[in-house]
């Protein structure tokens, strides 16, 4: 059987001809640079260098850091955007310039025009001005919940009955703005609240023409978007649990690169020589990852099926992927809805050296007794040895070894910042007023921002693409 050369990614394959046909089938290298806001820089800075990718991608929005952002956006409306921003497209604007590797972020959080802006003068005092960088806007749909009474889907009540605490509502937005924004001929593209896989997709979407409605190609374009939305996890790092689950180099992780074809078809990899491992083991521990229902994984483009995913290594640091399929997408967008929730107040305090766990046991039953006879007023009130309980609770730590040192914290939730300060100021008071030996206090006392999510009629977030020229 005669054997055709096909030259990818740096290698020479020979292929038997009947698999030609699938072998010149057109195919991207998308590269992770972040997965989440404050993640290493230098990874992508060596994707863009030393990849060959022509797409890089910083997926860095959670859910909580939507809703701070729009609050930063409250007191500067020039802010809300990922404060890592600057940094990251200092590092890699040049090198993605000259390469012609297109970016796609969701660093814009809750000002997605503001930071098109702010990268394009950044692009001028690089001497870049012919970039083209483009913002997707639309996410924002706070004024379209407001006005309706939508329930909430983690506990009982409406957006409504939160009244004035409410802070923002940001609908996950799908892959076709950006795939606008990539084909009006895009350098960089910015969005606010975009579902994580999206920001992946579009490229296929862009790159390979994909129609919105092919269930089946969008679903296995979101199992690669899933695989690679959080960078190092899926080349190691998360994964590595010594010594049963050993990853060599974790100080210089390498970020994942997807190779993906035209039909779907995927292969995940990293830069020859860098850190961390891609293997069968670390792709399905990501497959896994914040999915709850594999058969219908709800994204804004398809409701994806990862129930027939297979995962197979192919070689050292390559890893193949199919089987994704995909069913119509739903009516409705998840969105994210920020809002006030009263206050914590804390405090710490370190004992160490032999009856540690004692003195640190007797200095929880004083704060216990301090915070009854001082009349302060909280719920959801915590009290734990960091190290001993803090995690699995008294049950299981009871018959655990006495540990050399402890961490004493107490953590309650209040409904105002004066009674949140007299907790941690408890804790402190250990320092003349509790068992010998305590040190290393810390204490504080915030806002706290939480999430909820509603459902919104799709047609309700317009979105649309502005461009920002350098």
């Amino acid at each position: 059987m005669p054997l055709v050369p096909l030259q990818a990614a740096g290698v020479d394959w020979l292929i038997p001809w009947h698999e030609h046909v699938k072998a010149v089938l057109r195919s991207i290298r998308i590269g992770s640079g972040a997965g989440y806001s404050g993640d290493r820089i230098e990874p992508a800075v060596e994707l863009a260098d030393k990849g060959e990718i022509q797409y890089l991608v910083f997926e860095c929005l959670g859910e909580r850091t939507v809703a701070l952002a729009q609050q930063a956006r409250m007191k500067d409306p020039q802010a809300g955007f990922d404060p890592l921003l600057e940094a990251r497209m200092r590092a890699v604007l040049p090198v993605c310039a000259e390469k012609a590797i297109t970016i796609v972020t969701n660093m814009g959080a809750a000002n997605p025009l503001a930071a098109a802006k702010r990268t394009a003068e950044l692009a001028k005092t690089l001497g870049l001005s012919s970039l083209r960088i483009a913002a997707v806007l639309g996410d924002d749909v706070l004024d379209a919940c407001r006005d309706r009474d939508l329930p909430i889907m983690e506990f009982d009540g409406s957006i409504r009955q939160l009244g004035n605490r409410v802070l923002s509502a940001n609908a996950y937005l799908g892959a076709a703005p950006v795939a606008q924004a990539l084909k009006a001929g895009a350098d960089v593209v910015i969005t606010g609240r975009a579902s994580d896989p999206a920001l992946f997709l579009a490229p296929m979407i862009h790159a390979f023409g994909w129609a919105m409605d092919d269930w089946n190609l969008l679903g296995q374009g979101t199992v690669a978007g899933h695989l690679l939305e959080c960078a190092g996890q899926i080349t190691g790092g998360y994964f590595a649990d010594p010594p049963y689950k050993d990853v060599a180099g974790l100080a210089r992780l390498g970020f994942p690169i997807g190779e993906v074809r035209e039909d779907g078809a995927l292969v995940i990899t990293k830069v020859a020589g860098s850190g961390g491992a891609v293997t069968a083991a670390t792709c399905k521990e990501q497959l896994l990852y914040e999915v709850h229902d594999p058969r219908r994984y709800i994204q804004p483009d398809v409701v994806a099926d990862f129930s027939q995913v297979t995962i197979e290594a192919i070689a050292p640091d390559r890893v193949r992927v199919g089987g994704g399929r995909g069913t119509a997408r739903t009516d409705t967008l998840k969105v994210s809805v920020g809002y006030l929730d009263g206050y914590i107040g804390e405090g710490q305090i370190s004992y160490a050296g032999p009856g540690a766990l004692a003195r640190g046991r007797l200095a929880l039953d004083i704060v216990r007794e301090r915070l009854r006879l001082t009349g302060v007023a909280s719920h959801d009130i915590r009290f734990d040895l960091i190290g001993v309980d803090s995690l699995h609770g008294a049950a299981l730590a009871a018959g655990a070894a006495e540990p050399y040192e402890v961490r004493v914290r107490v953590a309650g939730r209040t409904d105002s910042l004066g009674e949140a300060v007299r907790i941690g100021n408890e804790v402190e008071t250990l320092y003349t007023n509790g068992p010998a030996a305590g040190g290393g206090v810390t204490k504080s006392a915030r806002e706290v921002v939480a999430v909820a999510s509603v459902l919104l009629p799709r047609d309700l977030a317009r979105t649309q693409v502005r461009f920002v020229e350098a």
